[in-house]
């Protein structure tokens, strides 16, 4: 081991940390070279070392990402898994709260402090003290973005505007942030705050902490109307720091993040309704997702998805998560949130009306109005995904190239029940095995097919292709929430086409000249 300041840094990556060579996305890749700063001049510090030396630096958070994006491709791992601290407090004029983290802390750490209002103080100013002595006498507060794993880190969910089943109501991550800093690719520092840096229609000049101007143009593409996590987000007149936020750490590496903390609700019911038929769950959704108060998530599961529950319970690999009605074809889990029990269950009576006049039963329906009932229902929904997984695993035993492919495809509410009808006819068409499940409310759900043979997850691919080009030519995206990586730049390309590309690699080019921060994403 050798430093740079009071930073580690390692050669030999394959033998020392093999687990920083993959993500999520369960892909691997090399590295020469990995680094764990604590603060943000080492971080310029090895970018400074990178640059003298050529090499590509590829930045992680927690990794929990399954696009690829943190997988290196040689050269230098900047890992930010130890710059977790959580730097102070801030409260406004209105009594809104304000926390300033360091990019590695992780998202369940920080939901455990927020609760039990505790936190590492040392070298807090008064300023931040004092903030913290009101947040314990008043109310609750929470950070809203929910991405399924709590595992994930603020700056990776910054790095991907990451979002989630309540992001329906909330919104992702970037509604959340009010202040970044980030270290750019030559070392300039940018200190960018909500309302401070604005662009000039497309244009944008900007001044790094020692001074230095950073001018430019953002693409001129217009973004799709619809949940998206693919590409810059651009638009005239705009907060820079939003292009920052998502850009999946092409631009710079983000050090320091202000995040608004919102009042907690006094109330929070989960419940899960279940359908005889597909249409009328869909039905269900246009109804309630229109009606006030709106819930906070409306998620989807088909009938594969409940399937494959029924299965895993039969092999008692559940634990507490109960099994599906017999008779149930489609669920959709809805959640409200409100400033009191009364408030909640009204908006519930009301929901329930709506899912009877749908076909609903309301003595199959569970309902979760305390924080154990309320897990359960979660664990319900992450059952999915997890037994996917292990069936994949289980066909990895014989085919060990074997993956699952999983949509990330999100459009308008006025093309759900066609791209529905478009993936159930296709995969049954090509005799594939499926499962439908997600955020059917932003209409975005999820499709994960599980092949059996290296020619069925070809088929399944040529299938992904397709359903891409007919969603951007909808007015959709290729990308609702888990981003390009480096799994997606063949369909970025598609979305965008390639004016769009090279403008966004333009833009690039000014954050990052010698273009060493994580090449691959985006652009392939």
């Amino acid at each position: 081991m050798s430093g740079t300041g009071n930073s580690e840094f390692h050669a030999n990556v394959a033998e020392d940390y093999p687990d920083y060579l993959r993500d999520e996305s369960r892909r691997a890749g090399a590295a020469d070279s990995i680094s764990f700063p604590k603060s943000e001049d080492e971080i310029r510090d090895h970018l400074a070392r990178a640059r003298a030396a050529g090499e590509a630096v590829t930045i992680q958070g927690a990794r929990t990402g399954i696009a690829g994006g943190a997988v290196p491709g040689g050269g230098h791992v900047l890992s930010l898994a130890r710059m977790t601290g959580v730097l102070g407090l801030r409260r406004d004029g209105d009594g809104t709260y304000y926390a300033r983290v360091q990019p590695g802390v992780v998202l369940a750490d920080l939901r455990r402090a927020l609760e039990l209002k505790e936190f590492e103080t040392d070298g807090w100013s008064d300023e931040s003290l004092a903030a913290l002595e009101q947040l314990r006498a008043d109310g609750e507060r929470f950070f809203a973005p929910d991405p399924t794993e709590t595992s994930a880190s603020i700056g990776g969910m910054v790095a991907a505007n990451a979002s989630g089943a309540r992001s329906f109501h909330y919104g992702a991550t970037r509604c959340h942030v009010s202040g970044i800093r980030v270290v750019l690719g030559d070392g300039g520092v940018l200190d960018l705050a909500r309302g401070a840096q604005k662009t000039e229609g497309r244009r944008f000049s900007v001044s790094t902490t020692d001074g230095r101007e950073l001018t430019g143009t953002l693409p001129g593409y217009d973004m799709p109307r619809t949940k998206n996590a693919a590409g810059y987000f651009v638009r005239d007149n705009m907060d820079l720091l939003d292009v920052l936020i998502g850009a999946e750490g092409t631009l710079g590496v983000i050090s320091e993040i202000e995040v608004k903390l919102l009042p907690s609700p006094a109330a929070m019911w989960g419940i899960m309704t279940f359908f005889p038929s597909e249409e009328q769950a869909v039905d269900f959704v246009g109804k309630v997702r229109a009606k006030d108060p709106k819930p906070v998530a409306v998620e989807f599961f088909d009938h594969n998805a409940l399937d494959i529950l029924r299965a895993a319970k039969e092999q008692d690999v559940l634990g507490e998560v109960p099994a599906p009605p017999a008779n149930a074809h489609t669920a959709i889990y809805v959640e409200y949130h409100g400033s009191g029990e009364e408030t909640v269950e009204s908006a519930a009576m009301e929901m329930s009306e709506l899912m009877s006049e749908c076909g609903g039963d309301e003595d199959t329906t569970w309902l979760g109005c305390d924080d154990r009932e309320m897990a359960r229902l979660k664990d319900f929904r992450h059952a999915v995904p997890e037994s996917v997984n292990s069936r994949i695993d289980e066909r990895r035993k014989k085919e060990p190239l074997l993956t699952k492919l999983g949509t990330d495809l999100a459009v308008g509410d006025d093309c759900l029940e066609r791209v529905l009808a478009m993936y159930h006819a296709d995969l049954d068409d090509a005799g594939l095995e499926y499962v439908i499940f997600g955020h059917i409310g932003d209409n975005h759900v999820h499709v994960n097919i599980l092949p059996n043979s290296i020619e069925e997850y070809e088929s399944g691919k040529r299938l992904y292709l397709r359903w891409a080009r007919e969603a951007v030519a909808m007015g959709g995206t290729i990308s609702g929430e888990h981003g390009v990586g480096k799994l997606k730049t063949a369909l970025f390309r598609e979305m965008y086409g390639e004016h769009s590309i090279a403008e966004m690699q333009a833009l690039k080019e000014c954050f990052d000249p010698d273009g060493i921060l994580n090449p691959g994403n985006l652009f392939g």
